[in-house]
């Protein structure tokens, strides 16, 4: 493992809302380019990445169908929406020199490659970055599931999960001031206390294949490369 590094082979869970920046829809260019220059850091420390992008900046299946739409429907809209996260940050990453490759869980070759397990742990053993879209290419299940179950199959020693606050906290801390961030968690905990870290299918995955969370402000410059280094603000969710 490269020197300073707690984890070698990361997978890094990007939401959608986590590309707006400032605005209330879309993609803030801006913002995907510090994000893409985070993760070159992050390759230059010598970890092999992997990466899981949401939807919700630009369609959210979840919510379509809570106003009517059918569910698979509404959820393949939402896949879709990531395929068009993953190219901006294909784009940004290659702007400065990162070596980049966006595998679809949807078939689309035209864009992308088709997601085929073997050739994204080659591209990532090349010192490439796996841009995983689509989600898992099934209705019904969250990208926060796809990126555990990539995770597990690329055989990672982590899941970073980026979010706009510096790790899991007892209430949210925008609405309670009170509100006290943990250092560790196990999985029981996140479930039993029901804390929404990630959905309940996602902590199964990960617990069951001993893969530690950790959840740390993607919205602060720097958060990637201290969470891998240890120097951050995180919570790292494990075995009890």
């Amino acid at each position: 493992m490269a020197r300073g590094l707690r984890f070698k082979r990361v997978l890094l869970k990007i939401s959608g809302e986590a590309l707006m920046g400032a605005k209330q829809f879309g993609i803030d260019y801006d913002t995907v380019e510090r994000i893409a220059s985070e993760v070159k850091e992050a390759q230059a420390l010598g970890a092999e990445l992997g990466l899981v992008v949401g939807g919700g900046n630009i369609f959210r299946g979840m919510s379509q169908a809570a106003q009517g739409m059918e569910r698979a429907s509404a959820d393949y809209m939402g896949m879709l929406a990531t395929v068009m996260n993953a190219i901006a940050l294909q784009n940004a990453l290659e702007k400065i020199g990162v070596f980049t490759r966006v595998m679809s869980a949807i078939e689309m070759t035209a864009i992308c490659e088709p997601y085929i397990r073997r050739r994204a742990i080659r591209h990532m053993e090349k010192g490439r970055i796996v841009i995983f879209a689509a989600g898992t290419g099934n209705p019904f299940f969250t990208t926060d599931t796809a990126a555990a179950l990539r995770a597990a199959e690329m055989g990672c020693d982590a899941l970073f999960k980026g979010t706009n606050v510096d790790g899991v906290y007892s209430a949210d801390p925008k609405k309670d001031k009170s509100a006290t961030r943990f250092e560790t968690l196990s999985y029981r905990e996140v479930m039993v206390r029901d804390l929404k870290v990630m959905d309940q299918a996602a902590i199964a995955v990960t617990r069951e294949n001993h893969i530690p969370i950790v959840v740390f402000s993607i919205a602060e410059r720097g958060g990637v490369v201290g969470a891998l280094s240890g120097e951050g603000k995180f919570t790292t969710i494990i075995d009890a």
